[in-house]
Parts: C-alpha cells; sequence; structure tokens
C-alpha cells in the first residue's frame, strides 16, 4: 500500500512582549510583569498614603526626587537670596530694635548661652576692660529679651574665652584693665531650675590654672572635655594647644600638652567637627591673616586591638592655601552651625571689612572652598562683635565701627526656607497643608488611611477583571455605548 506523507501543519506563531524583546509565555515577560505590579502595589499601598500624611502635615511635600528643577519658586522670606539657596547660605542681616541694645557700648566681649539665657560678659568700652556682665532671656522667636545687669566678674576682662560646659560658664584669660594677657579662670554655675546665676568663682584646681597668660585664645568642646587653642601670650601670638577633659562630675581635670599649631595664631574660631578641628580668622604676628589650620582628632582603638594612646588627642596641625580664607580677617565675628563655618566682619588689610564667608568641610575633612554671597554681607564694617546662635537665627552683639564700641545687635537667619515648589524633568515640589498640633496628625492618619483604602479596592476591582476578563470587558463596552 502506497504512502502519502503529511503535508506541512499549519504553523502558530509564539506571542512577542515589550517591542518584540521577550516571549509572552516565557519567564522573563512573567518577571517583568510581577516586578512591575509589585511596584503598583507599593505605589498605591505605601507611597501615596504617605504622600496624603505628609501633604497635611509638611509645609512641603517631594512627589518623587527633584534631581533638576528648572522652575523654582521661594518663600518671601528668603528675601533676596538665590532660589534655591546654596548650603549654608544666611538671610540678609537686619539690626534687632533699639530695645534689644547692651546697657553700655562694647567690643571684644563675649556672648554664651547657658539654659534659657544669654550672657553678654566683659569686654570693652573700645579702651578699657570691662567686668560688666549682661543678661538677656531668650524668647521662642529666634531672638532674646532686654538686657539686665548680672553678677560681675571678679576682675575686668576683654578678649577672653568663653565657653558653656557641663551648665558651667568659665572665662578663660582675657585682656585686663592694662591690656595685660592674664591667667585667671573665673566660673559661673547657674541654677538652671529656678534661673539664679549666682556668683563668679576663681577656685579653680591648681592643675587647672593657666600656666602663662593668655587672650584671644579660641576655645571649642569636644566630646569629652575642651580645647584651648593659639590666642596672644605674653610676647605675642603662640601656637600652644592645651586640653581639659571633663571627669565623671562634669568638671574639667589639668590640661593636657596636644601637638602645637602650624603655625601661631590668635583670635580665632575654633570648631570641632567629626574627627577634625578647625581654626580660622584672626593675626599672627605681622596682621591680620586668612589661614585656616586643621587638626586630626585621634580615635579609639578598634575591638580586639590595643587601646590607641592617641585617643581624643589632637595629634597634627596642618594648612593648605587651598582651605585658606578669601581675604585676611582679625577680631572678626565667627560660629559654627549644621556643620558649616561662617565668618563675618572683622578687620583686614584695607580696614573694617563686611563681607560673610562661610564653608561646609567634608566628612573627609577636606575644604575646599569658602562661599561668599553680597547679599549676606554685613551693611557697614563691624569689628569685635561677639557671634551667638539662637534658634535658627546668627546674633552679633555689641563690636565696633568706625565712629567706636556700639551698643547695637544684628541678626540673620542661618535656615533659609526651601522652595516650596519645584518642578523638574523627574519629580516636583509641592506646598503641603501644614496644619500643626494634634489636629493635623489626627487629619494625616484620617487622610492617609482613607488614600490607602480606596488604593486597595482599586487594585481589587483591576484583579477581579484579570480574573473575569469576558465580564470586564463587556462592561468597558456597555459604559462607552451608553457615553455615545
Amino acid at each position: 500500500m502506497a504512502q502519502q506523507a503529511l503535508g506541512a501543519g499549519l504553523t502558530v506563531p509564539r506571542k512577542r512582549a515589550l517591542f518584540g524583546l521577550l516571549d509572552a509565555d516565557g519567564w522573563a515577560w512573567a518577571g517583568v510583569k510581577a516586578m512591575a505590579w509589585l511596584l503598583i502595589i507599593i505605589m498605591l499601598l505605601g507611597y501615596v498614603p504617605d504622600r496624603a500624611y505628609n501633604l497635611t502635615v509638611r509645609e512641603t511635600v517631594e512627589l518623587g526626587k527633584v534631581i533638576w528643577a528648572p522652575v523654582n519658586f521661594c518663600s518671601p522670606e528668603n528675601e533676596s537670596l538665590p532660589c534655591p539657596a546654596p548650603v549654608g547660605a544666611v538671610v540678609p542681616w537686619h539690626p534687632n530694635p533699639a530695645k534689644l541694645a547692651l546697657p553700655s557700648a562694647r567690643t571684644d566681649g563675649a556672648a554664651v548661652q547657658v539654659g534659657t539665657k544669654i550672657l553678654y560678659i566683659g569686654g570693652s568700652d573700645g579702651e578699657t576692660a570691662s567686668a560688666d556682665v549682661f543678661t538677656s532671656e531668650i524668647v521662642p522667636v529666634g531672638n532674646f529679651d532686654a538686657w539686665t545687669p548680672g553678677p560681675l566678674l571678679p576682675e575686668p576682662r576683654s578678649d577672653a574665652s568663653v565657653i558653656s560646659v557641663s551648665g558651667t560658664v568659665y572665662v578663660f584669660g582675657g585682656l585686663d584693665e592694662n591690656g595685660e594677657p592674664t591667667t585667671t579662670i573665673f566660673y559661673l554655675t547657674p541654677n538652671l531650675q529656678t534661673g539664679d546665676l549666682g556668683e563668679w568663682k576663681e577656685d579653680v584646681p591648681e592643675e587647672l590654672q593657666l600656666v602663662e597668660g593668655r587672650a584671644g585664645a579660641a576655645v571649642a568642646a569636644t566630646t569629652d572635655g575642651i580645647l584651648l587653642i593659639g590666642g596672644d601670650g605674653p610676647d605675642g601670638p603662640v601656637a600652644t594647644t592645651w586640653k581639659s577633659v571633663l571627669d565623671k562630675a562634669g568638671a574639667l581635670t589639668e590640661w593636657e600638652v596636644q601637638a602645637p599649631l602650624f603655625a601661631p595664631q590668635a583670635g580665632g574660631e575654633a570648631a570641632v567637627i567629626g574627627d577634625h578641628v578647625w581654626l580660622w580668622g584672626g593675626r599672627d604676628a605681622n596682621g591680620p591673616v586668612g589661614a585656616v589650620q586643621r587638626a586630626d582628632i585621634g580615635l579609639e582603638a578598634a575591638a580586639g586591638f590595643p587601646e590607641n594612646e592617641d585617643a581624643g588627642k589632637v595629634i597634627r596641625w596642618g594648612a593648605s592655601n587651598g582651605a585658606n580664607l578669601p581675604a585676611a580677617r582679625d577680631d572678626a565675628a565667627a560660629w559654627s552651625a549644621s556643620g558649616s563655618l561662617y565668618l563675618v566682619g572683622g578687620e583686614g588689610p584695607e580696614g573694617l571689612a563686611t563681607e560673610l564667608y562661610w564653608a561646609v568641610p567634608s566628612t573627609a575633612g577636606d575644604l575646599t572652598e569658602w562661599k561668599h554671597l553680597d547679599v549676606s554681607d554685613l551693611p557697614s564694617g563691624l569689628r569685635g562683635a561677639s557671634a551667638v546662635v539662637v534658634g535658627p537665627n546668627a546674633v552679633l552683639i555689641g563690636g565696633q565701627t568706625a565712629d567706636g564700641a556700639v551698643t547695637s545687635s544684628i541678626r540673620s537667619n542661618t535656615s533659609p526656607k526651601a522652595p516650596f515648589f519645584q518642578l523638574g524633568l523627574v519629580g516636583a515640589t509641592v506646598p503641603g497643608l501644614k496644619i500643626e498640633g494634634d489636629i493635623g496628625q489626627q487629619l494625616a492618619y484620617l487622610n492617609a488611611a482613607g488614600a490607602g483604602t480606596v488604593n486597595f479596592i482599586i487594585l481589587l476591582l483591576i484583579g477581579w477583571g484579570y480574573a473575569h476578563k469576558a465580564q470586564a470587558r463587556g462592561m468597558i463596552d456597555r459604559v462607552i455605548r451608553r457615553k455615545r
């Protein structure tokens, strides 16, 4: 019997997905769909309720990360700052009301915050050191109230090093009535419960006494004590660094000699940021300097290794031309806030200065740029002012202009507001309702719960539609026909 071969059957083409890249019945396409649905579920049940909560209680809310925004709108509170404001920028300066003037003109004094009070300690009238101490209460708006007389220092002091540690205010050295550096240490321990300041004392332990006169030394708090850096000794600027560690009771112990400065420097400001201590501004034997010095602080030994004998110590100082201030400045007001270094005013080779410079050191201790904005400069030259940070504001108290010592103070907001609206190629920032207090929290929870519930119902409907495709198509067709 003759055999006949069967003809070629009908070829069923395999379906392709994702622009023909994947097999519609393969695992790759199934994995892509699973990942897409996972993201959709996270978006609907996690991200959207979270945004609903934040839209209720936050001032602004990010709808996707804004990487680059060609459209920015900032609050009028930022005044003439660029929008968005550079990191570390401050709002233009404003004079405080006349009622906040010091009782007497003062320059080269020291302002320090202790509890809810600000103390302005010592200083001079431009010629002679003073023992006056003025005190003021901090008010919630980031400023302070009118000054009142406080407890007098045992002796007049100007250009002293002042710091508050463990609730005690210390005054190290300073210039006496004859303009000579002193070795004295005065301390004051206010009662933070009653607000009583008490009286100044000078009965510090012998080992804490300064071994020689100091004035204009920079003082900075560390995690375990304080550093007293540089300053003017009997023969001019010195390079010494001394450290005093706090004992278990919170009292300072004997001074320990640390690594000397790269070069003598007096009248500067110091701050500890991370594993480094910075010294910027001031003067050397030749006058104002722009030098910025940085020291490393020894770290604790890692577990399982021998104890590090340099732990907590200042082990070396160095300087780099790339980190220097744009201009030499002495007797400037300087401070550190939010990991940034600031310096404003002071005196340079050409006289009184108005410029404000700031820099943001990296976590590795690199400082590559000091920034400057004309709108953040002082309205007029000022030296010898003392800076104190009160809430969001930096306040310069007292100082000396071309006309002599002043009683006034001037303030600037160090926290410019972020844009309330940004629109980028990816993401956007939109205004929020900013409903504060318990009412805002409760409304935020309700909004988040409502958004999550609605989105869950939407997911259930989508699931039903996929499971009953014919019925879902029929319902859609009927809706479309009715609209026609």
